[in-house]
């Protein structure tokens, strides 16, 4: 029973032929209203303040703005053979395997950048180190395994797919530390 339910068609959900549409979803909920939703509960309810926009809220939707498109973007690179089958244009199979995967390697490391640029603007000399050396080290790190990646391997490929994945959420560790 469970199953069926799970099976269930629904047409007008079918996003994955409109790439564009599926990353603004994307990029809505993970970098947008996730952000702004616990920033107004913790600020309005647990903390009782008014809502204003601080620097760090900015930081952290812009930055998580970053991972969510490439998160839309990579999630296509293993797919590509089904896509091209189902006659689906992502970008993978409009740009290649090859070029998405560095562009989503080349946005995550603006990314990093400028959180690095951050950090080290910070007024509190422990959010610089902490910040500014954390970033240094997901940058490097991502550097190294994406060089690593073998594009010819579904395998692999879903394997840094999944590490992405850990990045963002470990980005959760450091936003409450920018100031």
């Amino acid at each position: 029973m469970l199953g069926t339910a799970y099976s269930i068609d629904v047409p007008w959900l079918r996003w994955k032929r409109f790439a564009v549409v599926a990353a603004m979803c994307i990029l809505a909920v993970r970098a947008v209203i996730v952000q702004l939703a616990f920033f107004l509960h913790m600020q309005t309810f647990v903390f009782k303040r008014p809502a204003l926009f601080s620097r760090p809220l900015i930081f952290a939707t812009a930055f998580m703005s970053f991972f969510s498109v490439v998160i839309a973007l990579f999630k296509d690179i293993p797919d590509i053979d089904g896509d091209k089958i189902f006659g689906i244009q992502s970008f993978s199979v409009r740009l290649g395997q090859k070029r998405v995967f560095w562009i989503c390697v080349a946005l995550l490391e603006m990314a990093y950048g400028v959180a690095l640029v951050v950090g080290v603007a910070s007024p509190c000399l422990w959010s610089k180190i902490v910040t500014g050396l954390g970033h240094a080290v997901l940058a490097a790190i991502l550097f190294y395994r994406a060089k690593s990646v073998d594009l010819r391997s579904k395998a692999s490929i879903t394997s840094f797919y999944m590490f992405i994945w850990k990045l963002f959420y470990a980005e959760y560790l450091l936003i409450p530390l920018v100031r």
